[in-house]
């Protein structure tokens, strides 16, 4: 039967690595990503809201993005929106879209990039440690029986392990996508 503070690590892991993926979603690689806007806050309709509720957000071409506002008198604020979201890009507005070119990275660029995935992976193995933590302190007062408790904590283990591992092969693989030309 499986332990249900085990049951809690697995889903607060799925927590962690569906974060780290949203992270990286919103990480510039140098490729057109509608992942690197969607997420702007946008003055809209007297509230602030995502880009991609306001806004359709398409792909142009590898190194181009498409943001069409749903309501054109929304497009003045995507516009500003954009301009102060600290993407490293200028919209250019043509009066009914908004488009972004992305600039080619250069070298130093992409090494700042690699950097902050190895960053934000670090971040999520110390969220694996204090979950961890949690767990295994729930465990070792929770159980009376010797072996249970080592076999709890055997499985935690196991668990950690395969968290970490999973974090470095989402980095490893956000790292090579980065610093593919």
């Amino acid at each position: 039967m499986a332990d249900p503070r085990l049951s809690a690590f697995d889903q607060e892991m799925s927590k962690i690595i569906e974060f780290l993926h949203g992270e990286y979603g919103k990480l510039q690689t140098g490729r057109a990503s509608a992942s690197l806007v969607e997420h702007v806050e946008v003055e809209a309709y007297g509230q602030k809201q995502p880009l991609k509720t306001i806004a359709g957000i398409t792909i142009d071409g590898a190194r181009s993005i498409v943001v069409q506002p749903w309501d054109r008198s929304v497009l003045q604020n995507v516009e500003k929106a954009l301009q102060s979201a600290n993407l490293g890009v200028n919209p250019v507005n043509d009066g009914q879209v908004l488009r972004i070119n992305l600039p080619p990275m250069t070298e130093e660029r992409r090494t700042q990039m690699v950097k902050t995935v190895g960053q934000l992976a670090e971040e999520a193995r110390i969220s694996v440690r204090q979950q961890r933590q949690k767990i295994h302190d729930l465990i070792k007062e929770g159980e009376s029986d010797e072996d249970a408790r080592y076999t709890g904590l055997d499985q935690l283990e196991k668990a950690v392990k395969a968290a970490n591992e999973k974090i470095e092969e989402i980095k490893e693989k956000k790292e090579k996508e980065v610093m593919t030309v």
